[in-house]
């Protein structure tokens, strides 16, 4: 059970300063606790601290660091079962989905514990020319200073710990800003982060309403900005961040192609482009949403997915069975079932779904709709997906790429030379062979292109962006 509230941490130390934010549980849409919510005065307290703090990091050593890690992979083991309940109140997420949130909680924070004591260096010859006869070169990473992290509401827990584990590892300070819809998860990271012996000021987690987060995005003492969410919100920020560095994880409208030679499996095609599709109610960036069929596997495989997705269970993401939760909110249910409609009456198909009732919309299956309608050109971002058939494999990977977004792509081939040529010619940031793009693994570099963003998730790459090399020469006197 959820606590009747819960504070905020200002400088490793939890405050209880207001109940003022309210965090709804998203199925029953009853407020299910309250949270402290900082004003601009605590978040310039928290950042004042950070910066003091960024002396005694410089002294916290690599086994220091890795064991603050190791300790909250620890303590995540023996709060699974809370973790996974709040994940499931304020996300309205499906209880298998959260307690596999919680399991990639453990995966990102043990990653972090592993790198910690791996961000090393390298030896230069700078003896490239009789001029530099003599010299010899160095350089290490050290911390970029203190850091801004901002998280969204669809993983509140795995896209926190892949900004906090690596600030951690790096040595770097770090104010967070949750998602104000789902902030429970961060303060419960927070609570076990209070556990440890961080220096005073390493780390501060302030939920707060976007429209009083702006010291977030233009403090100048901030020297990295990590933002998670909207498209339309990245790009804002990043015109607003100054001098800071921005690293923006952003949106997708990821296609799968179904290639011709997958008909020897198509129960195991069709029910992982329905996992892929729907799962945590198609509420994530690499959520498949564009699928693209053989003609010749079309009509055998629509009719698998079809009788697939119809049969989905809908309802109280608490039941074991659900697999369909509410969408974050009534407005975002709404504004989705608008798109559906809208392709409606443009003459597509709704092969099944499509009806709404509050913020649980109905998973939707669509065909034939026209690639300039916002459910095939924008990020739809529920569960929703359309499918269309595709004749010339070539064909097929310049629709994919018809898009603003690149963050992932899946393709279901058996034929390398098809892989390989995709991975050399898609705009993407990463390409899925034999399984759908929204897999994803925490070890490895994870972001987008175009108005999918800037950057890369996974912690090694995220050390490198919260790193700075700084060089040493030395010269030979002899």
């Amino acid at each position: 059970m959820l606590r009747d509230a819960y504070p905020y941490f200002l400088a490793n130390k939890a405050v209880q300063a207001n109940t003022d934010l309210e965090v709804t549980d998203k199925y029953t849409g009853k407020v299910a606790t309250r949270v402290a919510q900082a004003d601009a005065k605590t978040i310039l307290a928290a950042i004042d601290a950070a910066v003091r703090s960024q002396a005694a990091l410089r002294k916290f050593r690599p086994y220091q660091r890795k064991a603050v890690l190791e300790h909250c992979v620890k303590r995540f083991k023996e709060r699974f079962d809370e973790l996974a309940h709040a994940l499931c109140i304020e996300a309205g997420k499906p209880i298998k989905d959260s307690r596999g949130e919680v399991s990639r909680l453990i995966d990102t924070f043990q990653v972090g514990a592993e790198e910690a004591v791996r961000i090393g260096g390298e030896v230069l010859d700078l003896e490239i020319s009789a001029r530099a006869r003599g010299y010899r070169g160095f350089w290490k990473r050290v911390p970029i200073g203190p850091c801004s992290l901002i998280s969204p509401f669809n993983f509140p827990l795995n896209l926190a710990a892949h900004k906090i584990a690596p600030a951690i590892a790096a040595g770097c300070p770090w104010v967070m800003k949750p998602a104000s819809r789902t902030p429970i998860g961060a303060i419960i990271i927070g609570e076990i982060l209070a556990e440890t012996d961080l220096p005073e000021g390493a780390f501060s987690v302030l939920p707060c309403h976007r429209d009083g987060a702006d010291l977030f995005t233009t403090d100048e003492r901030f020297k990295l900005l990590s933002f998670t969410g909207s498209p339309g919100v990245g790009w804002d920020l990043k015109a607003r961040a100054g001098k800071k560095k921005v690293v923006l994880e952003l949106g997708g409208n990821a296609g799968c192609i179904v290639d011709e030679d997958q008909g020897h499996r198509l129960d195991h095609v069709a029910e992982r482009l329905v996992f892929g599709a729907f799962y945590q109610s198609g509420q994530s960036c690499i959520s498949v949403q564009r699928i693209l069929i053989h003609r010749s596997l079309y009509a055998a495989l629509k009719e698998k997915l079809v009788a697939r997705v119809s049969a989905l269970v809908h309802g109280d993401p608490r039941n074991e069975d659900t697999f369909i939760g509410p969408m974050i909110s009534e407005g975002e249910a709404k504004r989705l079932h608008g798109w559906i409609e809208a392709a409606r009456a443009a003459g597509a198909n709704i092969l099944c779904g499509g009806t709404r009732e509050g913020a649980m919309l109905r998973a939707t299956l669509i065909e034939g709709a026209d690639k300039s309608l916002d459910v095939a050109c924008q990020e739809a971002f529920g569960p929703v997906a359309l499918i269309e058939p595709f004749d010339d494999f070539e064909a097929a990977l310049e629709r994919v790429d018809d898009s603003m977004f690149g963050l992932q792509a899946g393709i279901f081939t058996d034929s390398m030379s098809r892989a390989m040529h995709a991975w050399d010619v898609l705009d993407v940031g990463g390409v899925v062979i034999g399984d759908v793009p929204s897999w994803r693994v925490d070890n490895m570099p994870y972001g987008g292109v175009k108005d999918s963003g800037l950057g890369r998730e996974g912690v090694r790459y995220a050390i490198e962006d919260m790193t700075e090399i700084r060089m040493f020469v030395v010269k030979d006197p002899n």
